[in-house]
């Protein structure tokens, strides 16, 4: 009795391609929808990590691959949530916010000496 470990698997592809499309449409009518911006934001972020897991398991078929996969993905897991806890307080936290409050110090004193020396500012304008 013989046991062919490298059985082929036959994936409908046609059948995945119109799942993906379905899926494209359904993220382009939740985009149109008017809903409040978070709800449109996880309903399409929904759809795409169903795309994603369809690509994954059909066209690169892991879904015919054993458990080692898992071994493979943990680490990576780790990386992708660890990596932005990681980062945040230096730039997530600061990103919105004026790091160097001189700049608009600056541009106040910027602005000021415009008013003050418009018409010599325009002079050059007016030459030309």
């Amino acid at each position: 009795m013989s046991h062919d470990s490298h059985s082929t698997h036959h994936v409908n592809y046609l059948a995945i391609f119109f799942v993906l499309c379905g899926c494209t449409a359904l993220s382009v009518v939740f985009d149109v929808l008017s809903m409040s911006k978070p709800v449109t934001m996880v309903l399409v972020l929904a759809v795409a990590c169903a795309k994603a897991l369809c690509v994954m398991m059909f066209f690169m078929h892991l879904k015919f691959e054993g458990n080692w996969k898992y071994v493979l993905l943990a680490p990576t897991t780790i990386l992708a949530i660890g990596l932005p806890i990681a980062l945040f307080p230096d730039i997530g936290s600061s990103y919105y916010t004026n790091a160097a409050p001189q700049v608009g110090v600056w541009a106040d004193e910027v602005a000021e000496y415009e008013k003050q020396h418009a018409a010599e500012l325009a002079a050059p304008a007016a030459q030309e």
